[in-house]
């Protein structure tokens, strides 16, 4: 649904923002762009709905390359493209449904037509009571949930989310996040989701692209970037979210390998079945249990000792990845 072929931006004075990026997202999924500060990341979504143009190279949408269209067509993009930021941008002076109902006057919608909608979309964001509220009397996981009832105003077919669950506490990022994919599932919306933070992208995302220096150093399915990561980037920005990592542990004397696995083998009591298989022990010395949206994953540092210790790594490659 979203092509980026070669895409370079400049800033004045010469900064390179994004150098030579390519990718693409399939209409339907989550993708995710994650990146530290200065990335890239905020400059390549604004090309999407083209309030950034690009220097070289296309970004096309259904086909359509947006840094072509003016006037009416990018009007019509843009109805399209619904966009939610981390300081929620909201306009204090008017209530919660004003906010909502803003993109629909500017589009020259009736006035019945723009109450029916909004009711609609305070509703769908769990906010019905609160229409008449302002701002200010609003948590920020509310704020946020008017952000995204406002993107949805126009019945686009593509959400932007631009670091929006930034500002949030965790408990309401998970929520806003289960909101977001209760809108991917239930709408069909392609979504973009830009964040600096792993965690997100392993709760929601389908597939992620790892910015660095305003180039795509990796991009792939959750599953493949989180379980074996490729780019030294990346393999940074896990281990400053905690993801389990490699590691030295000097006092063991056995073998040392990493297992990775997924999906309906967590539930098994595989460790135990190997053991008498082989008569292997194992040692867990690190890792972690987790979900991938809606799968469970496992990702374990064994220490082997005793028993067959290669017939106990073919085993457990029966069940998952080994690795060194």
């Amino acid at each position: 649904m979203i092509r980026i072929e070669g895409v370079t931006r400049r800033f004045a004075g010469g900064a390179v923002a994004l150098d030579g990026v390519d990718l693409s997202v399939a209409r339907g999924e989550v993708f995710g762009i994650i990146g530290r500060s200065g990335a890239g990341k905020s400059t390549l979504v604004r090309l999407f709905n083209g309030l950034e143009r690009p220097d070289a190279g296309r970004v096309l949408v259904d086909d359509a390359d947006v840094a072509t269209l003016d006037g009416a067509s990018l009007r019509t993009l843009r109805r399209r493209i619904g966009m939610i930021f981390q300081q929620f941008g909201l306009l204090s002076s008017r209530t919660v449904a004003d906010n909502v109902a803003f993109p629909l006057r500017i589009a020259g919608t009736g006035r019945r037509a723009i109450d029916a909608r909004v009711a609609e979309l305070l509703e769908r964001v769990g906010l019905a009571e609160h229409g008449h509220k302002y701002p200010a009397q609003l948590s920020g996981g509310q704020k946020q949930r008017v952000g995204i009832a406002r993107a949805l105003a126009t019945g686009p077919d593509i959400l932007l989310c631009d670091e929006a669950t930034s500002a949030l506490d965790p408990e309401t990022t998970r929520d806003v996040l289960a909101l977001i994919a209760d809108l991917n599932r239930d709408l069909g919306l392609t979504i973009v989701l830009i964040t600096h933070e792993m965690d997100v992208v392993r709760q929601v995302c389908d597939r992620v692209a790892v910015l660095h220096a305003g180039r795509v150093v990796e991009t792939g399915a959750v599953a493949d970037i989180f379980l074996d990561p490729q780019a030294a980037e990346t393999r940074a920005l896990l281990a400053e979210a905690g993801e389990p990592g490699p590691a030295a542990f000097p006092d063991f004397t056995g073998t040392i390998l990493r297992w990775t696995c997924h999906g309906e083998t967590i539930g098994q009591p595989v460790l135990t079945m190997v053991a008498r298989e082989t008569g292997a022990d194992f040692a867990i010395l690190d890792g972690r249990i987790g979900r991938l949206r809606d799968e469970s994953y496992g990702q374990l540092t064994l220490g082997l000792s005793g028993g067959d210790t290669q017939a106990a790594i073919a085993a457990l490659g029966r069940y998952g990845r080994v690795s060194a």
